[in-house]
């Protein structure tokens, strides 16, 4: 048995970038909603994103404007 869920083009635009080639909608949808396998899209580990801040900084500093302050 199969259900149709109605979704907009946009929104299913989305969802296709998302969606992985080798799995069917029905996987793509469940991977989505299993909790034990987030889908993290554009996340950084912290290694990356202050790699990251540290080549920003660089370059803020190569064009001699001073480093922004981060209150984190």
């Amino acid at each position: 048995m199969s259900t149709s869920i109605r979704v907009s083009e946009r929104t299913k635009d989305k969802l296709a970038r998302l969606k992985r080639e080798d799995e069917t909608w029905d996987e793509f949808l469940g991977r989505l909603a299993n909790e034990e396998e987030p889908i993290n899209v554009g996340a950084w580990s912290q290694e990356k994103a202050d790699r990251a801040r540290e080549a920003i900084e660089e370059s803020r500093e190569s064009f001699g404007r001073p480093p922004e302050h981060d209150d984190r």
